[in-house]
């Protein structure tokens, strides 16, 4: 039978109606659109072609604009960023405390996931963080140990011991559960309903809890549309601080004093245009040809060797770097993390005229803000991405794994790594050439420092190649997955020509505000791409609760759940 959409009106003789277990999209049947919705393929690819050309052919224009909204669109929705990720994490510790609702599986009941929690372990951090972690690792905590609110205070002072434990303070907060708890919202919102009520693999299905079938025509095609501009500007801003890391490495081990050239506002050196160029070509190439193969093959190997080259990369660091100090800092942290956990999900600076309540304003946009919309625009690529291969498990396992397994990944990582380059400068070994280094040259600095320079040379290779394959992956995943949203969910068939397209586009975004206006341009226009699929987040956040609510209240009236199980129902209800 076909059920009508249980989270409207229940009919007269149910005490709750079924699950909507159909949500029609209209896809092209033939030509270059088989298979593809046209009111989503099209629009999303008109709109992220015109930002290409803006930035290309009117670049004045362009800077001037970014700049105007940096001091008035994303300023004025600074509160709604902060509000909001604080309450996707509260959200996520109500579905796994509330013992019913983490029993819930993601799929029929009894389903089997499909990948065993090492390779799940593995994509996840592959797919969803990987390339930040190389560049932030060092980058991040010596940016707060030059600068953080305690210092602007007046508190501490800059580049201190003092000024160490709040550095992490701030680091743990910018990569530890906000992050991972609005991934792992989109991503329950999007597999719930696919992967138990059988609707297809796509952003606008998560609101059919709410929305029922409206999310058939123009709303759903709105939603869609939206998700996929996100995924473009959140995965290029990704691919932008690789790219940079990618060329320092190629430098550092001698491939040519060409990939670097002084940048325009003295500060150091900076990756060339023909540099950008080339890794662009070989990278975006590289996860092209690894989209085709999809994500059961290409993404899965390319993730395995990630973590493996990930984890011996620790071991070097934990082994001849500063491995009691960084465990220290990651004991000492995580404990200031969870205790700094609510007044910081909620802090938000007010600019009362002062200089010091200024640079505190500028910090949190330039820093937290700009986390939160990071993390909000790269969702839709996560979140589809984590849908697509958690299949199978319970609800609490699924966020548990989403947002401590990954957390405590990044956590590890910024401890070990960054806390080795902290202790180089502290104890003076350093002299300021670490953390007067450009950042994506940082973690390459601090190696040089550790390793006599032919070890050095090798490791720095060998991190290159780590660079290499997680910008593969995350392009990949993400061309991946803006084609399953055009596809209406499926993720299958003939889609070649639009692989190239999306690989093209990446490269195309990346490569044209890199070279005329560099990363701070990629930033802006990601935070304001991220503001529309807030709005849809936060609706995503109400829906998915509300299914898992409401199929409580089905399993306790005997009303079915599941595809499966309202395919094969005679109608009655039946007590539990």
């Amino acid at each position: 039978m076909t059920s009508q959409s249980a989270d409207q009106t229940a009919s007269t003789d149910l005490p709750i109606a079924p699950p909507l277990v159909v949500l029609p999209i209209d896809t092209h049947d033939r030509g270059f659109y088989d298979g593809f919705s046209r009111e989503v393929t099209i629009p999303a690819k008109i709109i992220v072609s015109l930002i290409i050309m803006w930035a290309i052919f009117f670049p004045v224009n362009a800077m001037e604009t970014l700049a105007v909204a940096n001091s008035t669109i994303i300023s004025a929705f600074s509160g709604w960023y902060v509000y909001l990720v604080a309450f996707l994490v509260i959200c996520s510790m109500v579905l796994v405390l509330v013992p019913q609702i983490g029993s819930l599986r993601i799929g029929a009941p009894g389903e089997k996931p499909e990948f065993s929690r090492a390779s799940w372990f593995s994509m996840l951090f592959g797919a969803g963080i990987g390339i930040g972690m190389l560049t932030f690792s060092t980058g991040e905590p010596l940016a707060h140990f030059s600068n953080n609110p305690d210092i602007i205070r007046g508190a501490i002072e800059a580049r201190s011991a003092e000024a160490v434990r709040p550095a992490y303070i701030y680091t743990f907060l910018h990569w530890g559960f906000g992050a991972w708890c609005t991934y792992a919202f989109v991503g329950l919102g999007i597999g719930y309903v696919a992967h138990r009520r059988g609707l297809p693999l796509t952003i606008r299905s998560s609101l059919a809890p709410l929305f029922g079938e409206r999310m058939s025509g123009f709303a759903g095609h709105a939603v869609d549309v939206v998700a996929v501009v996100a995924t473009i500007l959140g995965v290029s801003y990704t691919l932008a601080f690789g790219v940079e890391q990618f060329v320092a490495g190629l430098y550092r081990i001698g491939f040519g004093d060409w990939l670097m050239v002084e940048g325009a506002d003295g500060g150091g050196l900076t990756a060339s245009t023909g540099a950008i160029i080339m890794a662009l070509l070989v990278l975006v190439g590289a996860s092209t040809v690894s989209a085709l193969s999809g994500v059961g093959r290409g993404i899965k190997w390319l993730s395995n060797i990630n973590m493996a080259l990930s984890l011996g990369l620790l071991a070097l660091f934990v082994a001849v770097g500063s491995g009691f100090y960084g465990l220290q800092l990651l004991a000492v942290g995580i404990w200031d993390y969870v205790i700094n956990l609510p007044a910081q999900s909620f802090s938000l600076f007010q600019d009362d005229g002062s200089e010091t309540a200024g640079a505190l304003v500028d910090w949190q946009l330039g820093w937290t803000v700009m986390y939160w919309a990071w993390w909000i625009a790269f969702a839709p690529f996560v979140g589809m991405f984590i849908a697509r291969i958690s299949r199978g498990r319970t609800i609490r396992e699924y966020v548990l794994g989403v947002a401590l397994v990954p957390s405590l990944m990044c956590f590890i990582w910024m401890a070990l790594v960054g806390g080795t380059a902290i202790d180089l400068e502290l104890s003076g070994v350093a002299g300021g050439a670490i953390v007067d280094a450009p950042m994506a040259d940082q973690l390459f600095a601090t190696l040089a420092f550790l390793l006599d320079p032919g070890t050095a040379a090798i490791v720095s290779g060998l991190v290159v190649v780590l660079l290499m394959t997680y910008l593969i992956t995350s392009a990949d995943s993400a061309i991946l997955i803006v084609n399953t949203i055009n596809g209406a969910g499926d993720n299958e068939g003939a889609r070649r020509y639009h692989i190239l397209f999306w690989g093209t586009a990446l490269a195309f975004v990346v490569g044209s505000m890199l070279i005329l206006g560099g990363i701070e341009a990629i930033r802006i226009t990601m935070i304001i791409g991220a503001l529309p699929f807030s709005l849809v987040l936060a609706a995503m956040c109400a829906s998915i609760i509300k299914a898992v609510v409401f199929d409580l209240i089905r399993k306790k009236h005997g009303v079915p759940t599941t595809a499966e199980a309202c395919e094969s129902w005679d109608g009655e209800v039946r007590a539990t």
